[in-house]
């Protein structure tokens, strides 16, 4: 009988074998993974960071993301008894690790990004931007709003109702008695969960709170369809389709896009770019942040919503023209419309929450409404208000992202085709359509951080030729491991905390 090492059943070309250099290419002492804790009556050391790392790279990479799935593949999975040595980790430490780091993922997802950037797979011109929705661990039926609370609250009152009703009758049936006072005494308990629930979702400030994960929001998904999710954003670069940034929200995009270029920017190190994004992302003070970044932007433009439609279409805000250098509107009549200077501060609630936004604006008004034959087919104002023309303190940047949509409209077509690559593969391909982790957003950034990451390395993998790329890791390694030997050496003749803490800086940013 023959029998073979590990090392021998494993090719030299398995992928399994790019997981283990990548990770261990790694300088994962500066990352903050928090490792899983001993056992304080003894037992096993516990296992080190980079083994779990490749366990869960290995598992999204081949679409295994459960805990106990993956501590089942440490057993029979022979790629996987070669990555991890033949260690064994329970499904607890596997799960543990996964909730303690999502900061440290996202360091790791980074590093998959510089990967990237060091073959130029990255071509750092052309970004698209967009949304996606996870579903969460949490069912509709755990979601509440304040009409929800009410109805169920009104529902128990009609069924106290009820139950008091028989209670009071004189010649009652005994058992039937008894049965009405235990449903009154459940429907108290659930009637004191429901103003719980209503007591919490006023000091939260939030229009809906959900119990199972604390973070996720009942969102539309599309058209009028709704989930419990959250909505994850990503940049990504157009030259293969690679992301270079996510984060996990429990929002809409409209207030998204200046965050994705800030952390854009930090990546690609310029802001020599140009980022397109749809028409959700069309919002004036992210407009404003996009140009105080320097980052040129085409959003698609929404159509004029019912409610600012004039009577008759010619007469719409669209129509009337800006004179720049009078502060001044031409309306199709040929009346001027002026402003009297002043700034208002108009009030809007942003992404159904209570909490308000504050719109800098000014008015323009003509006293030549009183007498314009076209009134009726302009507004619905009465006759003595006039037609009202509103400008916003960003209004400009919202024009000239209008003429750069027409302008190069082409570019904006390549939009969804960037965009929807990463998310398709992911959704349809690979079946991560929901958020695997529970209790809040940061829980749900590890498994999204992982997904990205994975998703990042399986497109390198399949570009960059398998020598080229062991070879550079197997260098990176080598490097590390170099600055960590003279960084233990040399900590040992420093007498301060600050000296070894300077020298570690010097060393994370040495070139």
């Amino acid at each position: 009988m023959e029998f073979y090492s590990l090392e021998e059943l494993i090719s030299q070309d398995n992928e399994v074998r790019l997981i283990d250099l990548f990770v261990d290419s790694l300088p994962l002492s500066n990352f903050g993974f928090e490792a899983p804790k001993q056992n304080e009556q003894g037992g096993r050391p516990a296992y080190h960071p980079s083994d779990l790392l490749k366990l869960f790279i290995y598992g999204y990479l081949n679409r295994i993301r459960s805990s106990k799935q993956l501590e089942k593949e440490c057993v029979r999975n022979l790629e996987v008894k070669w990555l991890m040595r033949e260690l064994v980790p329970d499904h607890n430490t596997i799960s543990n690790f996964r909730r303690d780091n999502p900061r440290a993922i996202k360091k790791v997802f980074r590093s998959t990004v510089e990967l990237a950037k060091n073959f130029e797979l990255i071509g750092g011109k052309l970004l698209a931007g967009d949304g996606t929705k996870l579903r969460a661990q949490n069912s509709k039926k755990n979601n509440f709003n304040q009409k929800k609370i009410d109805r169920h609250l009104a529902y128990i009152e009609a069924k106290l109702e009820e139950y008091n009703a028989i209670l009071a009758q004189e010649d009652g049936d005994a058992e039937q008695k008894t049965n009405a006072q235990k449903k009154i005494e459940e429907h108290l308990l659930h009637k004191q969960k429901y103003h719980d629930l209503e007591k919490q979702l006023e000091e939260s400030g939030e229009v809906q709170i959900s119990t199972s994960d604390p973070d996720s929001r009942q969102l539309i998904i599309r058209n009028y369809i709704t989930e419990v999710a959250y909505n994850v954003q990503s940049t990504v670069d157009a030259k293969h389709n690679l992301p270079i940034n996510f984060e996990v929200t429990n929002d809409n995009d409209s207030k998204a896009m200046g965050n994705m270029l800030e952390q854009a920017v930090e990546v690609l190190g310029h802001n020599e770019f140009t980022a397109l994004f749809d028409k959700g992302y069309h919002t004036g003070s992210e407009f404003v942040k996009a140009d105080e970044l320097g980052v040129e932007v085409i959003v698609a433009v929404p159509d004029i919503p019912t409610s600012s439609m004039a009577p008759d279409p010619a007469y719409n805000v669209s129509n009337f023209v800006y004179n720049k250098a009078s502060n001044t509107f031409t309306c199709p009549q040929g009346e001027t419309l002026v402003s009297n200077g002043k700034w208002y501060q108009k009030s809007r609630n942003h992404d159904g929450r209570k909490r308000q936004e504050s719109i800098a604006m000014q008015q323009y008004k003509t006293s030549a409404c009183k007498t314009c034959a076209v009134y009726e087919r302009c507004t619905k104002a009465p006759k003595n208000r006039g037609r009202v023309i509103e400008r916003t303190a960003y209004a400009h940047l919202l024009e000239e992202n209008k003429q750069r949509a027409k302008e190069q409209y082409a570019i904006y077509q390549q939009r969804q085709a960037i965009v929807e690559h990463p998310f398709g593969i992911i959704k349809r391909q690979w079946d991560f359509s929901y958020i695997l982790t529970k209790r809040g957003k940061e829980r749900a950034s590890a498994d999204v951080g992982l997904i990205f990451s994975a998703f990042n390395l399986r497109r390198i993998f399949t570009i960059l030729d398998q020598n080229l790329l062991k070879k550079f890791l197997r260098e990176l390694d080598f490097f590390f491991s170099i600055l960590r030997s003279y960084l233990k050496r040399f900590t040992a003749t420093f007498s301060t905390k600050t000296d070894i803490f300077l020298l570690k800086i010097y060393l994370h940013n040495a070139p």
